[in-house]
């Protein structure tokens, strides 16, 4: 009896992580397939024939290279400075302890549980506030606002384990403190670093809650542009786009691989003492 109910629950187990792997993989094969639908319209699926017009129409359409440039800067920037800033932020988190430290963590952390929406309004009114119109400063300042939080989160995660007499022995023979940062403590912790710099390319190449209420007419991200095409002109162009922003998200991973290696860049798994 105990034997048969164990079969029905691994069964039941291995429905539910079917089903869930379905609903995820599903809706981009439907676009990915829909995008290259040889159909000049919106048509029932599956496409009767294939083509790459619909790629042909985004690499001709300025609006939509607009909002790729501005989105491949904006991405560059922001996971620069967040990785920057976050790794020193989880850094001073972890080592020291003074009065208001949770505080300050739940103040770097709280981006994540704000909503979108409200985080652009609250940017739009300080902005204008401080008299900041221009659309490419407004939407840097805004994604590195919400890409930050990821880098100090997974940073953090990194440095769990690390003890702090490795950098206090290599400092007493003879390393200064940046040298033992990057000599120990950044080996150590660079898979969450590392982590949580793809996170925040990803996070702002996909951002569109926020980016919306930033955007000038002559500086917007390529989810705004698609989300003002859905609005205006509706076609396949948008499944294009939509699989042009996976592939640079998959080929920043690829050229990771290709030029470093993954497994060397980002380690063999969170150090643990």
């Amino acid at each position: 009896m105990r034997r048969w109910f164990d079969d029905i629950g691994y069964a039941v187990i291995l429905f539910v992580i079917a089903v869930t792997v379905l609903f995820l993989i599903a809706p981009i094969v439907v676009s990915v397939m829909m995008s290259f639908d040889g159909r000049a319209y919106l048509g029932k699926f599956p496409p009767p024939n294939y083509s790459w017009h619909w790629y042909q129409n985004f690499f001709s359409d300025t609006f939509y290279l607009g909002g790729l440039k501005t989105s491949l800067i904006l991405a560059v920037i922001a996971t620069l400075v967040s990785t920057t800033a976050g790794v020193s932020a989880a850094i001073v988190l972890d080592r020291y302890e003074f009065r208001g430290k949770q505080a300050l963590e739940a103040l770097f952390l709280s981006p994540l549980v704000v909503p979108a929406v409200v985080i652009g309004f609250a940017l739009l009114l300080f902005f204008a506030l401080l008299g900041v119109f221009d659309g490419f400063t407004r939407l840097m300042g805004a994604h590195i606002i919400i890409t930050f939080p990821y880098t100090v989160r997974t940073t953090l995660a990194g440095l769990v384990g690390i003890r702090k007499t490795l950098t206090e022995a290599a400092m007493s023979l003879g390393a200064t403190e940046m040298q033992a940062f990057w000599d120990v403590t950044f080996p150590l912790a660079r898979t969450g670093i590392v982590a949580g710099a793809v996170f925040a390319f990803a996070f702002s190449m996909d951002d569109v809650a926020v980016s919306l209420f930033l955007t000038s007419p002559d500086t917007y991200t390529l989810p705004v542009a698609m989300v003002s095409m859905m609005r205006t002109n509706f076609d396949l162009t948008i499944a294009a786009a939509a699989v042009v922003l996976m592939v640079f998200t998959f080929a920043l991973i690829l050229v990771l691989d290709w030029i470093i290696g993954l497994e060397r860049l980002i380690g063999k798994g969170v150090f643990r003492s």
